[in-house]
């Protein structure tokens, strides 16, 4: 496999996770797709462990 150039450069990447914290975002993303394309996704949401996994009624009762 030949060396190629990187499809985003590390300081593109820096400025899109820059931008979106100065917008307050709190989680980041960016993606290279192999056609040339960069995507990033940003989401404000936090997610705790109570909030993705259901709360069992037993587990009260079993303590």
């Amino acid at each position: 496999m030949g060396n190629r150039s990187a499809l985003i450069t590390k300081a593109d990447a820096t400025r899109l996770f820059e931008a979106a914290r100065r917008s307050g975002f709190r989680r980041a993303c960016v993606i290279s797709h192999l056609d040339g394309r960069v995507e990033m996704v940003a989401e404000d949401c936090c997610f705790d462990e109570e909030s993705v996994t259901p709360k069992n009624d037993w587990d009260d009762v079993l303590k």
